[in-house]
């Protein structure tokens, strides 16, 4: 017979309502099949909050009590992913997934046989969750990719998010990774709230959701309700996995919900349909999707298409076609880009409604576009928010003039500085600048803003408003300014208390040390943006060596060539480029690049180029590569007679690299032998 509450110890009781809990969260937040109303489940919580309170020494890390236990944090730390959170190319219509096909077929064979998987493209905030030893033990926003925020203590509020995994023998360590969100419904609801409170509503679920995760106290956190999807894993030890849909059912398994929507399809025209079936059907999901992700079944197949510098090759996000709307140009205001561009921005009367947001003003791209469309104020415009993000004016509708149209001038004058406007032409194309960019309070701003994103210097406090106070207080005039900055001088400022003030100088202090390719991503140098950067400074490893470069020297940079070389030559050779350099180097700002890390055992594998295939014990995809260049090595996708060697993991089926080796004479070894090679064995 089955023990009562009452002829069980504390201890007991407090174990079988743990258990209890946890497994009637799974029923309701994996299997979306609860058996027990919310009235019963909230007393078995309560029974348990009763239960560790008498006895204190009762309470565990993974009690369901724990999620709200916190103490308001002081801020963020930095959490670094091992294995990077890549974004994933998009694409936009029926071509672009055939494309896609057609490039996945050009590796794997035309005779391949290559199954997709479609996963719901959940709109919300990519979130890495960490386990060991089956208990969470961090939790990350994706950040820049390879560095995010530590967000554990807001994680912890998700009741859809297990604090251990649902297994008797979890893996050492498992990082999944998935899609916060919030519903439609709560996001009425808590809109509701903010308008009694004469505060401004949220535009849509994606900010709700980015803005409840930046908040510091768990307790505030939990009063919101967030949801979770996971749908793939970062590092991952002492599990071997095959294939996205095995993937998927053991994170369902291991407590995690998965979307139920996603299918496997046999070929590209299922995909298809599939993308179209949603495009319709969206609108009646409880929460918001921008899209579908496709990605390759087979993680061997993944293995042979491998990555380019920021995008996996095997996945390809499809996004809906752009909503549209139509309105009234009611005038147009003249912004100032980074360069010096005059950016046309249409403001709109009435408002149109895109995706969730209100749309007030849409950039118009630059004169030669306008002067194309002949757009005029007061025409019928068509807007549309691209990937339902970015607003833009696509399109005029000549038919509705009336013939009190005006021909929109450009200003002869910069609007924000006053200095003389000139025209700028290329090849293609045209545009207005201001003939002052370097001292233009515009431009200025903007540089500001693109220098403190978070992917370069990563300023934490400096964002677009506070770049335009800076500069419109004339406490900054240039980007070394921001390095002498005072408290006393951010306190003169609208909105900047101690705290506020403190925060931006500390986040100006962490920057000095970002290192060099980071640095001139955030310079503003034309055609140089952050992976031409990098290459830059993994190139010359010191600015001083840069600025000392040869047009011919720098064209030899991968993917530079000699028109990007003008660029920088004629960035560095300017007076403005030259009073930068001494003045950063001045302030103690970091000017070179650190080498890769070498390991203590040195670089055993310098020199060879080593192809994998099959799953291995101690490395996922992301991580044997990122060990092979670590040791001096280079992975390759592909075997071949400059291949020195191969290694071979697991394999579920016979591999073309292994037979491609025997043919070539190239050797092969296991895991073992590669990690005695390294000396991590």
């Amino acid at each position: 017979m089955a023990n009562t509450a009452s002829s069980l110890s504390p201890a007991e009781r407090a174990a079988q309502l743990r258990k209890q809990i946890e497994h009637h969260n799974y029923l309701y937040y994996v299997e979306a099949a609860p058996v027990i109303s919310d009235r019963e489940f909230d007393r078995l919580l309560q029974e348990l909050i009763e239960l560790e309170r008498q006895h204190p020494e009762l309470v565990t890390p993974d009690s369901p009590t724990q999620r709200v236990g916190g103490q308001p944090i002081p801020g963020f730390a930095k959490v670094v992913h091992q294995v990077p959170m890549l974004s994933i190319d998009n694409s936009y219509d029926e071509a672009d997934l055939r494309k896609f096909d057609a490039d996945v077929k050009k590796v794997l064979g035309p005779q391949a046989v290559v199954d997709y998987v479609a996963e719901l493209k959940i709109d919300g905030v990519s979130m890495s969750i960490r386990y060991e030893q089956g208990h969470l033990k961090v939790a990350a926003t994706r950040g820049s990719g390879e560095i995010g925020d530590d967000v554990t203590h807001t994680i912890k509020t998700i009741a859809a998010i297990p604090l251990k995994l649902h297994t008797d023998n979890p893996p050492p360590v498992f990082e999944v990774r998935g899609e916060v969100y919030m519903t439609k419904h709560e996001l009425e609801r808590i809109n509701r709230e903010q308008i009694q409170k004469k505060l401004e509503p949220y535009k849509n679920t994606r900010n709700l959701t980015a803005g409840t995760l930046k908040l510091l106290d768990p307790k505030e956190c939990a009063k919101r309700k967030m949801a979770f999807f996971a749908y793939a894993t970062g590092v991952t030890e002492g599990i071997t996995l095959r294939n996205q849909m095995e993937l998927l059912e053991t994170l369902k398994a291991f407590g995690f919900p998965v979307n139920p929507h996603t299918k496997l399809c046999h070929t590209i025209d299922e995909v298809i349909a599939y993308c179209a079936q949603w495009n319709i059907q969206r609108r009646h999901l409880p929460y918001d999707i921008d899209g579908l992700v496709i990605k390759i079944n087979d993680f061997a197949q993944r293995d042979r298409l491998g990555f380019t510098a920021k995008v996996p090759k095997w996945a390809k996000a499809y996004k809906f076609e752009p909503e549209q709307g139509i309105t009234k140009l009611a005038e147009v205001e003249f912004h100032i880009g980074k360069f010096g561009e005059l950016t046309p921005v249409a403001k709109f009367d009435p408002p149109v409604e895109l995706a969730g947001t209100t749309v007030t003003y849409a950039s118009m791209h630059n004169a030669a576009w306008v002067a194309d469309k002949d757009i005029r104020i007061g025409d019928t415009v068509v807007v549309e928010k691209k990937g339902e993000i970015i607003p833009q004016v696509v399109d005029v509708i000549t038919s509705e003039r009336k013939g009190t149209e005006k021909v929109i001038v450009w200003p002869t004058n910069c609007p924000e500085c006053g200095a003389p406007v000139v025209k700028k032409e290329t090849a293609t194309s045209y545009n207005f600048v201001c003939s002052n960019p370097e001292s233009c309070a515009g431009g200025l701003a903007k540089r500001l803003e693109g220098f403190a994103r978070r992917e370069r210097m990563d300023i934490d406090g400096l964002g677009r408003e506070v770049a335009i106070q800076l500069v419109e207080s004339g406490l900054v005039q240039s980007i070394p300014d921001l390095y002498r900055l005072t408290k006393q001088q951010l306190l003169t400022l609208e909105k900047f208390g101690e705290r506020k003030a403190q925060k931006l100088l500390d986040g100006i202090a962490a920057s000095k040390n970002r290192g060099l390719g980071r640095l001139l991503a955030g310079l503003a140098i034309y055609k140089v943006g952050d992976e031409m950067a990098q290459r830059l400074a993994e190139a010359f490893q010191d600015l001083d060596k840069i600025v000392a470069a040869t047009p011919e020297e720098l064209a030899r940079v991968e993917g530079f060539g000699p028109e990007r070389a003008k660029y920088v030559r004629a960035f560095f050779d300017s007076d403005a480029g030259k009073k930068l350099v001494a003045e950063l180097k001045q302030l103690g700002i970091k000017t070179t690049q650190d080498p890769k890390t070498t390991p203590t055992g040195g670089q055993p594998l310098a020199g060879k180029t080593i192809v994998v295939t099959g799953t291995l014990q101690h490395y996922d995809r992301h991580g044997i590569e990122a060990t092979i260049k670590n040791y001096g090595g280079k992975p390759s996708s592909s075997v071949s007679k400059k291949t020195d060697f191969l290694l071979v993991g697991e394999l579920p089926k016979a591999s073309s690299k292994l037979e491609e080796a025997h043919k070539l004479g190239i050797p092969i070894i296991d895991e073992t032998t590669f990690r005695r090679m390294i000396g991590e064995d």
